[in-house]
C-alpha cells in the first residue's frame, strides 16, 4: 500500500490513524518480535516527545540482560548497522553528554530504552513546537534513550530539510538533507556514546521501508511499517479514504 497524502485530510482523521498505528505496532512488537525481556507501550505522559508516544522497556531484573539472536518467542533481533540510504554518527564529548538535565522515570519501575514517535502536523506548526520537539528528541538522545521517528508530512519553513536535518542539527553541523522528490522521513537513532543515524527517505506514493528499533546502541529489531501501517489503514472511514485515494490534480 502506498502512503498517502495526510494533509488533504482533517487534523482529527490523522489523530485517528496516528492512534491505530501506534496500537498496531505495539501489538506486533509486542506478540513476538520483541525479546521476552522488552515490551512496548503506548503513553500519554508528558514524557521526552509530549502524549501517544510509543515507549519501548525492558523488565527490571537483577541481572543486565543483553538481546541475543534467537528463536520462537525471542524477537528477530540484528545486529547493526541497518541497512539504510543515509547513515551519519556523532561522538558526544563528557561535557556535552552531561550538560542537560532531564531524567525520564516510568512509575512501574521497568526502565525504558527507546521511544518511537509518528510526527503530527502540530508537531510543526509553530517555531515553539518544532523547537520544542527537536530539543526533546535531542535530550532523550542525550540521555541514552533510542528514538524511531516516523514523519509523513513534508517539510515547513521551520523543518525545510526534514525533521532528522533538523534533529541532527544539534549533534552535527552538516546533517544530510533530504533528496527533493523524497521528502518524508523515516529516522532511527542508536543512542550509545557515538550517536547513530539511520535515514530512509520516502515520498506519497511509495511503500513504507521497515525501519530499525534500537534495544542496545548495537542491537535492535526491525519495525514492520508498512505491514502495520495497512493495518491501521483498513479501520480509516470510507469518507477519508476516498479523499486519501483520490489522485491530486496537477
Amino acid at each position: 500500500m502506498p502512503i498517502h497524502d495526510w494533509t488533504k485530510v482533517s487534523a482529527g482523521t490523522w489523530h485517528d490513524f496516528h492512534v491505530a498505528w501506534i496500537t498496531e505496532i505495539r501489538n506486533v512488537l509486542n506478540e513476538g518480535l520483541l525479546p521476552r525481556d522488552y515490551y512496548a507501550q503506548a503513553e500519554q505522559i508528558a514524557g521526552p516527545l509530549g502524549p501517544d508516544v510509543l515507549t519501548l522497556q525492558e523488565i527490571e531484573s537483577d541481572g543486565i540482560s543483553e538481546p541475543v539472536e534467537s528463536e520462537d518467542g525471542n524477537g528477530g533481533i540484528a545486529l547493526a548497522p541497518p541497512k539504510t540510504r543515509i547513515s551519519e554518527e556523532a561522538e558526544m564529548n563528557e561535557y556535552v553528554l552531561k550538560r542537560r538535565t532531564l531524567v525520564i522515570r516510568h512509575s512501574s519501575g521497568d526502565r525504558i530504552i527507546a521511544l518511537l514517535e509518528i510526527v503530527s502536523p502540530g508537531n510543526k506548526s509553530s517555531r515553539h513546537a518544532i523547537e520544542s520537539f527537536v530539543e526533546k528528541a535531542a535530550e532523550a538522545l542525550y540521555r541514552g534513550y533510542h528514538l524511531l521517528i516516523i514523519d509523513l508530512f513534508p517539510p515547513t519553513p521551520r523543518d525545510p530539510n526534514g525533521i532528522h536535518a533538523r534533529i541532527w542539527s544539534q549533534f552535527s553541523k552538516d546533517p544530510t538533507p533530504l533528496p527533493p522528490d523524497e521528502p518524508l522521513t523515516l529516522a532511527a537513532y542508536s543512542a550509545g556514546p557515538v550517536k547513530h543515524a539511520y535515514v530512509e527517505p520516502a515520498a506519497v506514493g511509495a511503500r513504507l521501508f521497515d525501519m530499525p528499533l534500537f534495544l542496545t546502541p548495537d542491537w535492535y529489531v526491525n519495525v514492520p511499517l508498512e505491514a502495520t501501517y495497512q493495518a491501521a489503514y483498513r479501520g480509516v472511514p470510507r469518507r477519508w479514504r476516498e479523499v486519501l485515494e483520490t489522485p491530486s490534480s496537477k
